[in-house]
């Protein structure tokens, strides 16, 4: 049997953020859409589920046919199965992802991102798996006084830490 590696590029709208993971069961192309709608009210979202058996269809739901587009691309260039790509817009993940660790068929999260992102996919015969991701890029150094006090702006500004 051989193995090989490679880095599969994944792209989407800019402004949305991706959640990659690995489920074990085709009921998730219908939870996640029921965590998200009982979550954020209004979401705009994408989602493709990559089936591992029967007839192996990515099953796609959504809010937006775009993003359900960009999902199911996604889904394409990494072709592995149980895997699911969710697409959000006016949405951070930071607002659905405990819902979505806390689906029963939910295996495992990759990512969770707006940044450049790269899976890191092993191939064998009998087919794909996501085996990691690399989620923007190297840190360019520690950060200054100045540093925090920007972050620590950038937090209450979008709402996630008080005054």
């Amino acid at each position: 049997m051989d193995l090989t590696l490679k880095a599969v590029d994944l792209s989407w709208e800019d402004g949305c953020n991706i959640i990659v993971g690995q489920s074990h069961f085709i009921k998730t192309i219908e939870d996640i859409p029921e965590i998200l709608a009982t979550s954020v009210p209004g979401i705009q979202y994408g989602l493709a589920f990559c089936e591992a058996s029967g007839p192996c269809l990515i099953r796609t739901e959504g809010t937006d046919s775009d993003l359900i587009d960009q999902a199911v691309a996604c889904a394409q260039k990494v072709a592995a199965g149980h895997t699911f790509f969710l697409i959000l817009r006016n949405c951070y993940p930071i607002n659905v992802l405990d819902r979505i660790k806390a689906c029963p068929e939910v295996v495992h999260l990759f990512a969770a991102t707006a940044n450049e992102l790269q899976l890191v996919v092993a191939s064998t015969d009998q087919g794909n798996g996501i085996i990691g991701a690399i989620d923007g890029f190297a840190p360019k150094g520690v950060e200054s006084d100045s540093d925090k006090a920007d972050r620590k702006s950038l937090l209450r500004t979008i709402g996630y830490k008080l005054g």
